[in-house]
């Protein structure tokens, strides 16, 4: 028998919560509602779910600081759902760690394609990005391995969600080439990604918050068209 994929909802309307359930259960997931901040913190580390549908306007704790927390401790993938469609609210969840928005009201088909979409993301992403004789590259001062995905820079570990990580080995694996954000999104969300070109701005930002310039090498924006890992002297791949 195959386990059923677990979906936590998190939502205070109880209705829409509800519908959601329905949903899903009819896609074959297993699914929890939980309608606050705190009790979804909970659930995400004793249901364990595969997924998150994470509401942002809840009581007592956010879903800015749900997902904050989640994302200390978790790489489950998280779909925010709120009826804030500016972009400084979509943009502001991607910085905290979430995988995918969907703004309010939706339809109930998308939000079944984006959780199918993000789940399948997230189980491909690391063949999708490897390279062919490594898993691990190695620069002055920074090691990025994709095997246990963690992030050395100047001594010390750096927390990553796995889509930063993931963007900042595929660009380090293949030094001073030049991707357009549509190949990063194809490469590293996948081509049926319902999104646009700003998540993988955004991402390179928090990047660059995180992996300062050094002297060898650089994250390089190329105006008018993508990015690239600048090695600048003899840095060394290992």
């Amino acid at each position: 028998m195959v386990n059923k994929q677990k979906i936590l909802i998190v939502d205070d309307d109880e209705n829409i919560a509800e519908l959601i359930s329905l949903y899903m259960t009819k896609e074959c997931f297993e699914t929890k509602i939980v309608y606050d901040g705190e009790t979804a913190l909970r659930e995400a580390a004793s249901f364990a779910p595969d997924l998150i549908l994470l509401d942002l306007m809840l009581p007592e704790i956010d879903g800015y600081q749900v997902c904050r927390e989640i994302r200390k401790k978790s790489q489950t993938p998280i779909i925010m759902l709120s009826a804030k469609g500016e972009v400084f609210d979509k943009v502001l969840g991607l910085e905290l760690g979430a995988d995918d928005y969907l703004e309010k009201p939706f339809d109930t088909k998308e939000l079944v394609a984006r959780v199918k979409a993000v789940l399948r993301r997230y189980k491909t992403a690391a063949p999708s990005v490897e390279a062919p004789s490594s898993k691990q590259v190695s620069y002055p001062d920074l090691t990025i391995n994709l095997t246990n995905y963690s992030v050395i820079y100047n001594g010390k570990t750096v927390d990553m969600p796995p889509k930063e990580l993931e963007l900042l080995y595929f660009l380090a694996a293949s030094p001073n080439h030049v991707y357009t954000r549509d190949q990063l999104l194809d490469q590293i969300w996948g081509y049926e990604y319902i999104g646009d070109t700003r998540t993988v701005d955004v991402h390179i930002k928090r990047l660059r918050e995180k992996i300062k310039d050094h002297d060898a090498w650089r994250i390089a924006t190329i105006w008018g068209v993508g990015y690239k890992f600048e090695v600048r002297s003899q840095g060394g791949m290992a």
